[in-house]
């Protein structure tokens, strides 16, 4: 009997799926590394707040600006092509960082990875819509979301260690080396969509003669939505308290405040990766299956992030080690995964034709909260001082208000949020 096409799509998408997957776990690795090693990288740079808080977030200003170049090159010139170039690009930037003889060098080699992995998210959602049905969507983002955890995971502990074993300039010259291997995979075992392999596309979603909706037409759809911007602002808000304390300052706190290792640091940080694994499945069966909706699970995460960063605006010195511990999950779940849901609402809102333009464009938010936040919490410690070489209480105190701040506002979006999920009986 002859071979079933379908059947192999079916397989084969799950080799697709796996291979971004482990993609994605280096993106979020660059994303959130300079939390474990920033003491140390102050000290080797000479770097203050301002300027460590300016390398860090020198990630997320190319990748924001790059989010709707993503889209359209996703549209047009391919996933698979734009993923594998660009990641060559983040390779060279990693060696670059870790070879870099000056803060200068160092902002541009974190720079050329902020760029380059800025091409990754967009595509490869492009790539599973044109895989898998559009009932299996948001499981298949909750998957891609929990690999990133496992990169969260790997920026903290094994980060720590490696670097107090090689230092933290060999390990971004050998994740610089890994991140150019996958490229090449990527390249080899990737394809845009079931035709490519003579196959029938599972995805049901696209309807013989469809028409194309252009990138003027589609920008105007989506920023002229009045539903587009709640979800834009609960975007750059919430990646601003998550970017902000699990991508930098974090690590700096729990060392300056509480006295513990960079190793001990990594271990309460490593929380974060596992709310990030456990919660990006997690929130998506709470938001299909429970709830049966969108809006009241980023409501009720929006909810405890501002409860979160309250504590750590009005307890910045006075939480157990346990507390730290939960708090670090809660981030990883309700800053974190959250977002799972956000980008499926976004998704849904408009026409699949335009799922490249839609996410990219929303992508700019997360990573302008990023960027913005990172270096004006920096400012915010180097403002209040230091005593015996760290930042103090005060300080933590006046970023942490600010991060509360940030919580607050995303619980105002949220619920202003439209919900986007079709019950079976063809309600919202």
């Amino acid at each position: 009997m002859a071979p079933d096409p379908l059947g192999k799509a079916l397989r084969y998408r799950w080799l697709i799926l796996w291979v971004l997957a482990f993609g994605y776990i280096l993106v979020y690795f660059h994303r959130l590394c300079p939390a474990v090693v920033a003491v140390d990288m102050m000290h080797d740079l000479q770097a203050g707040g301002t300027l460590l808080g300016l390398l860090s977030s020198a990630y997320f200003y190319p990748y924001a600006v790059m989010q709707l170049p993503a889209g359209l090159l996703a549209d047009s010139w391919g996933p698979r092509r734009t993923i594998t170039l660009f990641f060559g690009v983040a390779a060279v930037g990693s060696l670059l960082l870790g070879l870099a003889p000056s803060i200068s060098w160092a902002i541009f080699g974190r720079t050329l990875v902020g760029l380059g992995v800025s091409m990754f998210f967009v595509p490869t959602l492009k790539v599973l819509a044109e895989w898998f049905r559009a009932t299996e969507f948001a499981t298949m983002t909750g998957i891609l979301m929990a690999m990133g955890g496992v990169g969260s995971l790997s920026a903290s502990t094994p980060l720590a260690l490696l670097s107090s074993w090689i230092g933290w300039r060999l390990s971004f010259v050998a994740v610089g080396l890994f991140t150019l291997v996958m490229s090449v995979l990527i390249w080899i075992l990737v394809r845009d969509r079931p035709a490519d392999l003579g196959w029938p596309s599972p995805a049901e979603h696209r309807e013989t003669g469809s028409a194309e909706i252009g990138l003027v037409e589609g920008m105007k759809t989506v920023l002229t939505c009045p539903w587009f911007w709640p979800l834009a602002v609960w975007f750059f808000f919430d990646c601003a308290v998550l970017y902000s304390f699990s991508g930098l300052w974090g690590g700096p706190y729990l060392m300056h405040v509480y006295g513990l290792t960079k190793a001990e640091s990594g271990h309460i940080l490593s929380m974060v990766a596992v709310g990030l694994i456990v919660g990006s499945p997690l929130v998506s069966f709470f938001s299909d299956r429970i709830f049966r909706a969108r809006k009241p699970v980023l409501v009720l995460a929006s909810a405890i992030v501002s409860g979160i960063t309250a504590l750590l605006a009005f307890r910045t010195d006075a939480l157990s080690v346990l507390t730290l511990s939960l708090i670090c999950l809660g981030v990883g779940t309700f800053a974190g995964a959250i977002v799972v849901i956000a980008f499926t609402a976004i998704k849904e809102l408009f026409p699949v034709q335009m799922a490249g333009t839609s996410t990219g464009l929303v992508n700019l938010f997360p990573f302008a909260g990023g960027g913005i936040f990172q270096p004006f919490l920096g400012y915010l410690l180097e403002r209040q001082g230091h005593a015996a070489g760290v930042f103090t209480v005060a300080g933590y105190r006046h970023a942490f208000l600010t991060l509360f701040a940030c919580g607050v506002a995303t619980l105002l979006a949220s619920l202003l949020v439209k919900e986007t999920l079709i019950t079976d009986e063809g309600g919202r």
